[in-house]
């Protein structure tokens, strides 16, 4: 079905539609401002093309829509979509991940199966470094609809680690914490609590003592800071926490996606 620079002006309908081949809208001009352009919902399409036209005046609705190829262009997407279920085996042309999300934020509300299918038509390419920042976008976008305890926790997790899409971020912040941390304690040695007992100090392995939940080098529980330094040494095993457990969390979300 070839509708090659077609000019539309109000809603050209197509719900329901069965178009085994391709439906070419190249350099189309589809305009109905305030209302629908284009209604493909419930389509089932061979070939989706909306390439090389202006941006279509109107929303864009491919509700229930299965498409076998969508060759869509980010420059003809309106300003309001409708992609509720819409499946698609192949996404054209390639494109940046940053040139697509937006396309998903452009609906009502927040739908994850629209990330799920962005997430992998960039795997059926080979792309995990867009699939990666698909799921990041979805995680954040999730975020929004969450209540106030849960977005500061998704703010920490995205902060820590990218939500476990982003794990040597944790690895830089532990880094500057242990530099920190031992500069401090090497400068002020916290007074020993057995003085006859206590190991000789060393201000690296005290810090990771107080980041690593679990790791023992015997440093912290021989040791007693006083005043602010005490004050830092709460906020060390604090962050250490929030550390560990946003790794995990990340990487478990990470590995049940694989």
């Amino acid at each position: 079905m070839l509708l090659r620079r077609a000019d539309v002006r109000g809603r050209l309908e197509l719900r329901g539609a069965r178009i085994p081949g391709r439906l070419d809208l190249s350099h189309a001009r589809l305009a109905n401002a305030g209302n629908t352009a284009l209604r493909a919902s419930s389509c089932v399409i061979g070939e989706l093309w909306l390439r090389e036209g202006p941006a279509v005046q109107g929303a864009l609705n491919l509700r229930r829509a299965q498409v076998d190829v969508l060759f869509l262009q980010p420059e003809v997407v309106p300003a309001w979509v409708q992609l509720n279920d819409l499946t698609y085996t192949s996404l054209i042309p390639h494109e940046p991940a940053e040139r697509r999300l937006p396309m998903l934020e452009k609906g009502d509300s927040y739908l994850p199966f629209t990330y799920e299918q962005l997430t992998a038509a960039y795997r059926r390419i080979g792309d995990d470094d867009a699939a990666r920042l698909v799921q990041l976008a979805k995680q954040r976008r999730r975020r929004r609809t969450l209540p106030w305890y849960g977005r500061l926790w998704g703010h920490l997790q995205d902060i820590a680690v990218g939500y476990g899409f982003r794990p040597l971020r944790a690895g830089g912040w532990l880094l500057s914490l242990l530099a920190v941390g031992s500069v401090v304690y090497g400068l002020h040695h916290p007074p020993p609590l057995k003085p006859q007992e206590a190991p000789g100090f060393n201000p690296v392995f005290y810090t990771l003592d107080l980041l690593l939940p679990v790791i023992s080098f015997g440093q912290e529980t021989a040791f007693s800071p006083q005043g602010g330094y005490q004050t830092l040494s709460y906020v060390l095993v604090i962050t250490g926490w929030i550390l560990a457990t946003t790794v995990i969390t990340g990487l478990t979300r990470t590995v049940s996606r694989q």
